[in-house]
């Protein structure tokens, strides 16, 4: 099974005094990375460049789960790290859809209550209005695994089966392919090959749907490169085909450094460059 680092590849080090300065600013970001799941909840202070701080730690996702236990159980999740190593920045990987910080859809948490919710900046006014991004969780975990060049596709197999899209570099705008049938029976990828599948078939079975669904999204999306994350990405027994590789499960956390870069989260063709990999933070 193909498998790629997430951590960045070193680069020389600045020859200019404006390099060295721009160097030394990023070396101060502290990021609270926060990657919600359906089954559990992750956590670590971050550096600019996806490297960790502390210790990942983790608790069970509540069930069943109100915004206002989720803001509760986030918050004690996260408090001893924010006093271990004080955040300057918070990102937050959510799943469903996310859209200027407000949670729209919420699949594992049920519908009710969940329709325009400001989560982040509730978690955020809980720690001293530290400010906030938040965005799907694929697609944080994209910006850890992606290189930025060409279409490049993000598949996360966890509770359900998420989904991401990068140009060059640039996050596309989301599409919940979760909840897209992908059988004739009505079937979406969430129930598929969602872990509640992967449980009800086993593993081989579940292998050969994602083994499947790997050629419908190639068929569909015509990606350079796909990225396959998420905690069942480890059970993959097939092999992969050369322009797909696994990534590590810390990319959900690791991809909230990137959420922070000027150019992640909207349009950019002036300066491409800056979306590349070795781009700089700011």
């Amino acid at each position: 099974m193909a498998t790629r680092k997430t951590a960045r590849s070193t680069t020389s080090q600045p020859t200019s005094k404006a390099a060295s300065s721009a160097k030394k600013a990023r070396g101060t970001e502290r990021i609270l990375a926060i990657d919600v799941g359906g089954t559990g909840l992750k956590a670590a202070i971050i550096d600019a460049d996806g490297q960790m701080k502390t210790e990942r730690v983790r608790v069970a996702t509540p069930h069943p789960c109100t915004p206002a236990q989720l803001v509760d159980a986030l918050f004690a999740l996260v408090t001893p790290l924010v006093e271990q190593e004080p955040p300057t920045l918070m990102s937050i990987g959510f799943p469903g859809v996310v859209r200027d910080n407000r949670i729209l859809t919420a699949p594992h948490f049920g519908v009710e209550g969940w329709h325009d919710i400001a989560l982040a900046d509730s978690l955020a006014q809980r720690l001293g209005g530290l400010p906030v991004r938040m965005i799907n969780d694929a697609e944080m975990q994209g910006f850890a695994a992606i290189e930025g060049n060409g279409l490049e596709f993000v598949l996360t197999l966890g509770t359900g089966a998420g989904t991401a899209m990068f140009r060059d570099g640039e996050l596309m705008p989301h599409l919940e392919l979760a909840h897209h049938p992908v059988s004739n029976k009505g079937v979406a990828y969430d129930e598929y090959i969602g872990d509640a599948a992967r449980g009800k078939v086993g593993n081989k079975r579940w292998n050969k749907r994602v083994e499947k669904v790997i050629g419908i999204l190639d068929s569909l999306v015509n990606y350079d490169k796909l990225w396959i994350g998420g905690g069942n990405a480890a059970r993959l027994k097939f092999d992969l085909p050369a322009n797909v590789a696994t990534v590590s499960n810390d990319a959900g956390i690791e991809g909230g450094a990137r959420l922070w870069h000027p150019k992640s989260v909207r349009e950019t063709r002036q300066l491409p460059e800056a979306n590349q990999r070795t781009g700089h933070f700011k």
